[in-house]
């Protein structure tokens, strides 16, 4: 079995990340199907979701610390620090590509999400969690400082101060207290995790497809903290919605007051 799968449902992509006995630990065959998937669903006309998760009840528990252990190379695996840098960024387009692809993007966290793992939740743009999922930076715990992009992620997420003690302890938080702190949208119940990440995928999917992903962009440009770039980008992204098939017919839905039927074009 590959060490990610893929399925399509209804205009939801689903990306399983397949390594259960590991607890779908990153591999370098999962990073180059994960990467190579996202770069081509990012222009499917097809697709208008994506959801994120893992098989057998884990999520993703990040690098491969036994690998790291087996390495005298450690996490570098014997690559020069200059390779070794290299290597990781070009791992880590996976989380640029859930961040800023117009699609929008969903984590159903089963159960453990660490290190790398969690970033990659982090990059997305909703996060489902089950109530009893364990989650963790875990870097600080195995002597790293992190990657994909979890620092930049959480900090916008929780703020400075809880995002620096989730990352210097590295302390084990349940699902609940992740959308106590709002590090995931939503906790549920470990059977309804799935059914819930696929109802909020296909109401996503089902959407006005150019708009949603224009608002997504918006709402990264504003993170920036960059006010007239933002009035920049809402002016050009509001008039390009205006074109579109799904405005017109949004605005008859609301004169005749009924729901409207969107086509994503």
């Amino acid at each position: 079995m590959p060490d990610m799968l893929e399925s399509v449902e209804g205009g939801v992509a689903v990306l399983t990340l397949n390594r259960p006995e590991s607890r779908n630990a990153l591999s370098t065959e999962m990073l180059t199907l994960l990467n190579e998937s996202l770069q081509r669903l990012a222009v499917d006309p097809a697709i208008g979701a994506v959801v994120v998760t893992g098989a057998d009840g884990a999520f993703c528990a990040g690098g491969d610390v036994k690998g790291f252990a087996a390495s005298e190379g450690g996490a570098n695996h014997g690559a020069s620090l200059e390779q070794a840098a290299l290597r990781l960024r070009t791992s880590m387009e996976c989380s640029r590509l859930l961040h800023e692809m117009p699609k929008i993007t969903i984590a159903a966290i089963p159960g453990a999400a660490a290190g790398a793992g969690l970033s990659i939740a982090l990059a997305c743009d909703f996060r489902i969690a089950a109530k009893t999922a364990k989650i963790t930076t875990a870097f600080a715990k195995v002597g790293l400082s992190g990657d994909f992009g979890g620092t930049y992620f959480l900090s916008r997420l929780v703020g400075g101060a809880k995002a620096r003690e989730l990352y210097l302890l590295s302390d084990v938080i349940l699902g609940e207290e992740a959308e106590r702190l709002g590090v995931v949208n939503r906790a549920v119940d470990a059977d309804a995790l799935m059914p819930e990440a696929m109802k909020l995928a296909h109401r996503l999917a089902n959407g006005p497809r150019i708009t949603l992903g224009l608002i997504k962009k918006n709402l990264n440009i504003a993170e920036a903290g960059d006010l007239i770039r933002s009035f920049d980008a809402e002016a050009a992204h509001h008039s390009r919605c205006a074109t579109t098939e799904d405005h017109r017919e949004a605005a008859r839905a609301f004169v005749e007051k009924r729901a409207p039927v969107f086509k994503g074009n």
